[in-house]
């Protein structure tokens, strides 16, 4: 009898173990997904505010028909999500890459076309 209640203790003790490690692996995986989650709010924030610049004439300070001189605005350069910078700007388009704050390996790069929608999403890191 002792040596079937030390079996089932050793079996309870693996199967608290195996509870604990898909636990730990369901939250690392929701705090990536929230992660994204954010950027890619932050980055439809980041899109309007860049079409609102093209629209904007010159003389109010805008891009007049252009997202060329387009810069984020400091307030939204880096938050607790992500940092985020162009690196790449047209007549027609902006792109704009998002690294996270969690991790620098985690990335979203995303096009705001002349229309102000968003496009051409990749995605890197954990967040593939």
């Amino acid at each position: 009898m002792g040596q079937q209640q030390l079996l089932l203790i050793i079996l309870a003790l693996i199967l608290i173990g195996i509870a604990i490690a898909v636990g730990i692996s369901i939250f690392n995986a929701q705090r990536v997904k929230t992660n994204l989650d954010d950027i890619i709010s932050d980055l439809n924030l980041l899109a309007a505010n860049a079409y609102q610049y093209r629209g904007r004439p010159v003389a109010m300070s805008g891009g007049q028909g252009s997202y060329i001189g387009y810069v984020i605005p400091k307030t939204m350069v880096s938050n607790e999500s992500a940092n985020y910078k162009i690196s790449d700007q047209t007549m027609s388009s902006v792109t704009i890459v998002a690294t996270s704050a969690q991790s620098a390996t985690n990335i979203v790069t995303v096009v705001v076309n002349s229309d102000g929608k968003l496009g051409g999403w990749t995605y890197a890191g954990d967040f593939q």
